[in-house]
């Protein structure tokens, strides 16, 4: 097989003489292409669409009976614990289940009226547990609100079960129908969908879930049952190799889980995507515990939550529209690897708020601006995720590697949810003020990501060591060649014409922090601020005159690299792409003037200390650009070594 062929489109015709596109078994015509795209997209909007219901609205009904962050973490986050075994189970058997409805299908309609059922029952899940404590003695002795908390954890965990068979076949169905050249289109509109559903769920629903909360659950159940009922009638699968041929005779079960771990865990690549995955769904774990930080210490209302959440989804649908056919030309483990060096900065930049407060609707302009301006990379980073997998998971054992993933995501993340429901609670007792303790969920969340990035920065340079954009292949321990072969998708590698217009962003970054540090020093000065003017005449702008010459000294290394590289010679560092450094350049020069409008209100409020927090905490944010890019910048050294050109063509 030629290694650097590309993925090409289907040139056979039907009789009409419409052109044809294979996966697999299946043809599909233009025509079929839209229903299948339509189905599946319409699924996925349902799916998405009740899937961001419960991890709010528990949270919310848990808090109102009194329960502690620790046992409420327990509950939404430990419970899927118990149902590990299943999900790899799931994966094995629809690997190699053969029915008529085909090996995905089955799994998602059979589980649909159960699942629908138990959202119901969660629904009603006060009335149920009252019933129970008045006509049933043994639960006499419970008080009303344990016993509520009891059923709640007891429906979740049936909501749970049957959402693992759903959960485990609904992405794993996209790769079985979906023609290969048409996967990172469908990844785009895929996302541009789920972020449908979340501008509707937070405009819409997300106000509702305190005050309505049982009629929001009831819709919720009759919409995943018609959504995802009509996606598994028009939705087709093929027809798939004999289980023999395509997966090997087995010794028993024994040994086909003693195969599954071995084929899933034994080469480090894997595991470093795996770490990048579960350390960031370990940061993740306190993010249920947000809407306590917006509520209690923001002061933000659910309204305004719910604003500012369909804000944030609608800028996500311009940013997916815009960013999604990046994802292959520039290559999701790419964006992966960059995207999570720059988030580690968004990850840090909440530290500000353990020392200051605003007006509440200060407040909401402010997080609305920031969830505005967040959204180009953070919707490029997570758009990324799926074809990350398809690219770089072995298409015969995807729904294994799938599973290993989540097997090991939900076993390492839930036991550190505990820990982080326990972290909250003891940081509760060194604070006098109410719920002050939310404002250090930042740090939690900052402990995960450095190792996630650490995860993905190794696996990003793995994959060049085995061959890259030109001659990557998926390793495969049980083929005799120890690669599963798969077609090479071209990408495109860094231009010197956008990398010198990513270089003068970051620059143009640092020199209005230094013009806006001036500014204000000349302000408090003018208003009389003595302590504002000393720090920000002798300690602050120093510090931002030095992270400008920092950046300078950066950036004129690599435009010499660059020289270095158009006369053929070896870069002294690596050539960074330019794709991720223009969308986080143009976030944080946009943040610039978050942090001026932070500053003049801070002053116009007459509090001098806040000033200088504000100021000091984005002259911290230019010196994490620097450091960002500079690692960004020695990842690539020994890989990245051409300038204005196609990487698979250059390096093939």
């Amino acid at each position: 097989m030629d290694f650097s062929s590309e993925i090409k489109p289907d040139k056979a015709l039907t009789s009409t003489g419409e052109k044809k596109y294979h996966c697999g078994t299946l043809t599909y015509t233009k025509f079929g292409l839209v229903i299948l795209f339509s189905s599946l997209l319409w699924g996925d909007f349902c799916f998405n669409l009740v899937q961001n219901i419960l991890p709010v609205a528990l949270p919310l009904k848990l808090k109102s009976l009194g329960t502690e962050n620790w046992l409420m973490a327990a509950i939404m986050q430990t419970m899927p614990v118990l149902l590990l075994p299943l999900h790899p189970w799931i994966s094995v058997k629809s690997d190699r289940c053969r029915s008529k409805w085909g090996r995905r299908i089955p799994f998602i309609a059979l589980a649909l009226p159960f699942l629908s059922a138990s959202l119901v029952m969660l629904a009603f899940s006060e009335d149920i547990s009252s019933w129970l404590g008045q006509h049933i003695l043994f639960f006499h002795s419970f008080a009303p609100a344990t016993l509520t908390i009891a059923m709640i954890a007891f429906l979740y965990l049936v909501y749970m079960f049957f959402g693992a068979f759903t959960n485990s076949a609904f992405y794993l169905v996209f790769n079985d129908v979906i023609p290969p050249q048409f996967i990172g289109r469908f990844w785009g509109m895929f996302r541009i969908f789920s972020a449908l559903a979340g501008l509707t769920y937070n405009w819409f629903v997300f106000k509702y879930l305190e005050s309505n909360m049982r009629e929001v659950l009831i819709c919720a159940a009759v919409l995943y049952f018609v959504g995802l009922g009509i996606m598994c009638l028009l939705v087709k699968e093929g027809k798939y190799p004999p289980i023999e041929t395509e997966m090997g005779s087995s010794n028993g079960s024994i040994e086909a889980v003693k195969m599954f771990f071995k084929e899933s865990f034994s080469q480090k690549f894997y595991l470093a995507v795996f770490g990048f995955t579960v350390f960031g769904a370990l940061g993740a774990g306190v993010n249920m515990f947000g809407i306590f930080f917006n509520k209690d210490c923001m002061g933000l209302s659910m309204e305004q939550l719910g604003k500012m959440g369909a804000f944030g989804q609608m800028s996500s649908l311009l940013a997916i529209a815009v960013t999604a056919t990046f994802i292959d030309r520039w290559h999701p483990l790419r964006v992966s690897a960059y995207a999570s060096v720059f988030g580690l900065i968004h990850t840090f930049m909440p530290w500000v708020w353990i020392f200051v407060s605003l007006p509440t609707q200060i407040i909401f302009y402010l997080f609305s601006a920031w969830i505005v301006i967040s959204q180009f990379q953070a919707a490029i980073g997570g758009a990324a995720g799926m074809p990350l997998y398809m690219r770089v998971f072995p298409k015969s054992r995807f729904g294994q590697f799938c599973s290993a993933q989540g097997l090991l995501t939900t076993l390492v993340s839930a036991g550190a949810v505990i820990l982080g429901g326990v972290f909250i609670d003891i940081l509760g007792r060194f604070f006098s003020q109410p719920n002050f303790e939310y404002r250090f969920l930042w740090i939690w969340q900052l402990i995960f990501g450095f190792p996630a990035t650490i995860c993905i920065i190794y696996a990003y340079r793995t994959w060049h060591r085995m061959g890259g954009d030109a001659r990557f292949h998926p390793p495969a321990p049980w083929a005799k060649s120890r690669i599963e072969e798969m077609p090479i998708v071209t990408t495109v590698g860094p231009s010197s014409r956008w990398l010198n217009i990513a270089l003068h962003i970051f620059s143009a970054i640092m020199t209005l922090t230094v013009s806006g540090v001036i500014f204000f020093t000349c302000w408090m000065h003018m208003k009389g601020a003595l302590m504002a003017f000393w720090w920000l005449a002798f300690i602050l702008l120093p510090l931002s005159i030095l992270a400008w010459l920092c950046w300078a000294f950066i950036a004129k290394r690599i435009r010499n690299d660059i020289e270095r590289v158009r006369r053929n010679e070896t870069p002294h560092n690596g050539i960074p792409h330019h794709g991720l450094l223009i969308i986080a350049g143009t976030k944080f020069f946009a943040a610039v003037w978050i942090w001026m409008f932070e500053a003049t209100i801070s002053s116009q409020l007459n509090n001098q200390l806040d000033v200088v927090i504000f100021t000091l905490a984005f002259i911290l944010v230019c010196f994490a650009l620097i450091a960002a890019v500079y690692t960004i910048v020695r990842v690539e050294r020994g890989f990245s070594a051409v300038i204005d050109q196609n990487l698979a063509e250059a390096e093939g």
